[in-house]
């Protein structure tokens, strides 16, 4: 709360509005920047994307005037917007982890506070980002208006009021045989043609890593090492329910529920198995479902009509909705002016393995989140560095060098890895220093 009141006085200070660069003006960039010209102690002075004209077509097109636009300074490289003087919180929505990496620790080179919107970037090496950041005196931040953002914010306003959580996350359209989805067959499940979807510029691979469960592994991965929360041994179940039953289902087995554990991280589908729509289901939301720690807060639950589950112990908490980029400036404003993150890495507690679509065979290329070869599975921390696994964030233009079978999730040792790259040493250097103890303990 009041963070449009310090912003609008800091915009009549001498030091004027926040100074934002931007990288990446593609929808969510967008979106943010739509709300750039009605935020007060705001101001894009710089954005920086592979093509300088799509950036400015988009700016156009959320409606900046002529005079605002030139205003602006319009880059390739969002290392050039990071050294520049006119930058104090840096926003990287490119989605490519290897980019994501790369300007997270040159923010903290040059002082710069940055909000990750590459989620992706986060859950490779999250926690070492942000440690470093936090050394170098400047805000590393999840990006409000995103899933996991906005989940870490309900687990914290449980925490805060006294409650333990039994499970956090969000919902999404789900069914089993999505995980073999690939760019050329994405489009019906969203209920568009092949047409529609480039008409409307719609990225058929980055659609595609929502469907296939990869989005859902990589947001709940984000949550599990910002809240402590952590996956269940198996990974996602993607249980079908809607908001009137998240207390009955996403309490622990042994309280009647289908978690594995309380304390966990879950996505819940808005498909029943059959495909049959899950009433009032949370498909665009979050939730969190707390525990009552005595009697007296339970029977609080009922006098003020939360949903709760049959014993009345547990209740849920949702958000229906989520505006990403439109509600970005709550995570730019918060590090500007109260040094604070929306939510952030603090261990390593879930990552997103590699896992085969098909039966791949050696010297095939693997496309990366939302291709045709792999789909991105949560999976603990722990066992996924136990099985060597490849995170998904490096699953891009590798080479197989032995087969997996359909379902197989890919190690380091079956691909040809690019050992001096930064985001591969980033990596490794994350999972030396943050790998849970019981990882810790079996090497």
């Amino acid at each position: 709360m009041n963070l449009a009141m310090l912003a609008a006085a800091r915009a009549d200070t001498g030091k004027g509005p926040v100074k934002v660069g931007l990288i990446g003006a593609g929808k969510f960039g967008s979106m943010f920047l739509s709300q750039a010209p009605t935020t007060a102690g705001l101001s894009v002075t710089v954005i920086a994307d592979l093509a300088p004209p799509r950036a400015k077509a988009a700016c156009a097109a959320v409606g900046w005037t002529e005079e605002r636009r030139s205003a602006t300074a319009f880059v390739e490289s969002g290392l050039e917007l990071i050294a520049r003087d006119d930058v104090e919180v840096v926003v990287d929505a490119t989605g490519h982890p290897a980019a994501g990496i790369a300007h997270a620790l040159a923010a903290a080179e040059q002082g710069k506070h940055i909000v990750m919107v590459n989620v992706e970037a986060d859950v490779l090496a999250g926690p070492l980002l942000a440690e470093t950041c936090r050394h170098a005196g400047v805000v590393y931040s999840m990006a409000y208006g995103d899933q996991p953002a906005l989940t870490c914010e309900l687990v914290d306003w449980a925490r805060a009021c006294g409650f333990s959580v039994a499970a956090a996350g969000k919902g999404t359209k789900y069914l089993p045989s999505y995980h073999a989805s690939t760019p050329e067959t994405v489009w019906p499940h969203y209920g568009l043609t092949p047409e529609q979807a480039a008409a409307a510029g719609m990225n058929p691979q980055m659609f595609n890593s929502f469907l296939d469960g990869t989005k859902s592994g990589i947001e709940m991965a984000a949550i599990a090492n910002g809240t402590g929360l952590t996956p269940a041994p198996e990974g996602l179940a993607f249980p079908p329910c809607g908001v009137d039953d998240l207390a009955q289902v996403l309490r622990p087995r042994d309280a009647g529920g289908q978690l594995q554990h309380s304390g966990q991280v879950e996505v819940v589908s808005s498909l029943e198995r059959d495909g049959r729509p899950v009433f009032r289901d949370l498909r665009w939301g979050v939730y969190v479902v707390l525990e009552a720690p005595n009697d007296y807060a339970a029977a609080c639950f009922r006098q003020y009509g939360m949903n709760t589950d049959d014993s009345g112990r547990y209740a849920a908490m949702y958000k229906p909705f989520h505006l990403i980029g439109l509600e970005l400036n709550v995570s730019i404003l918060s590090a500007a002016l109260r040094g604070e993150a929306t939510g952030q890495a603090t261990g390593f507690r879930g990552d997103v393995a590699a896992t085969a679509k098909r039966a791949l065979k050696a010297g095939e290329t693997l496309d990366g989140e939302g291709g045709y070869c792999v789909w991105g599975k949560l999976l603990p921390a722990g066992a996924s560095l136990a099985q060597g696994a490849l995170p998904i964030g490096l699953a891009h233009g590798v080479t197989l060098t032995r087969d997996i079978p359909e379902g197989g999730v890919v190690g380091w040792a079956d691909v040809q890895v690019e050992e001096t790259s930064q985001a591969v040493q980033v990596r490794r250097e994350m999972e030396r220093r943050f790998a849970p103890a019981e990882a810790k303990a079996a090497e």
